[in-house]
């Protein structure tokens, strides 16, 4: 089967400039969801196939992969006057999702060898781009944080600017964690898939028994 490599996209932090009064806050928005695309096969080798023509295209490597997670993040930031310098008031960062997943249309047709290797290979798909929104989550709420941790500055143009060079940061380091998450699991594909099947199957043999 196809190892799982998923690359993301990310869009950069809007800016939305205001001056309301109070302490500064921050919300955190975070949305997922979930779509699939259809494939046939009746083998294993067939389904291998399917998977790479029908799986959703990155731009990034220009190849189709067996799932998918794609990873937009947005939000505003208001700034406040304090004590006569320009300060963040609110962060409000979104964060939206979206799982693409395999749906094999055969599924209640096929043998019980063939049924074991698709559903511990997509269940291990799910599992992986459950993570990579798991990791953008997790940033989403620490970028809120960063910008909410921010000095003020003298002027609200230096405080945008400062703002900015958070958000860049920030999306640097989400890219990072989720790149590195894919080093690791395509290095442990081979080992994970044969422990998973294994598992698998001493558990039918032991409802079977």
């Amino acid at each position: 089967m196809s190892r799982v490599r998923v690359p993301f996209k990310v869009a950069l932090l809007a800016l939305l400039v205001a001056a309301p009064l109070g302490t500064a806050s921050g919300e955190t928005v975070v949305n997922k969801s979930f779509s699939y695309f259809s494939i046939g096969g009746r083998t294993a080798e067939e389904l291998d196939k399917a998977l790479s023509a029908s799986g959703p295209m990155m731009k990034s490597t220009g190849a189709r992969h067996p799932g998918a997670t794609r990873i937009k993040f947005g939000g505003s930031i208001t700034y406040v006057s304090r004590n006569g310098r320009c300060a963040v008031g609110s962060a409000r960062v979104t964060l939206n999702t979206r799982i693409i997943l395999p749906k094999w249309k055969y599924r209640r047709q096929a043998g019980r060898d063939l049924a074991l290797v698709w559903d511990t290979l997509s269940s291990d798909i799910k599992r992986h781009e459950e993570r990579h929104a798991e990791i953008a989550r997790n940033h989403a709420r620490r970028m809120e944080k960063m910008f909410l941790a921010l000095k003020p500055q003298d002027t609200c143009e230096e405080m945008q600017e400062s703002v900015a060079r958070v958000s860049a940061t920030a999306i640097e380091a989400h890219d990072k964690d989720q790149a590195r998450f894919d080093r690791t699991e395509a290095a442990n594909f081979d080992k994970r898939m044969i422990r998973l099947l294994q598992y698998r199957l001493e558990t039918l043999k032991k409802a079977q028994q």
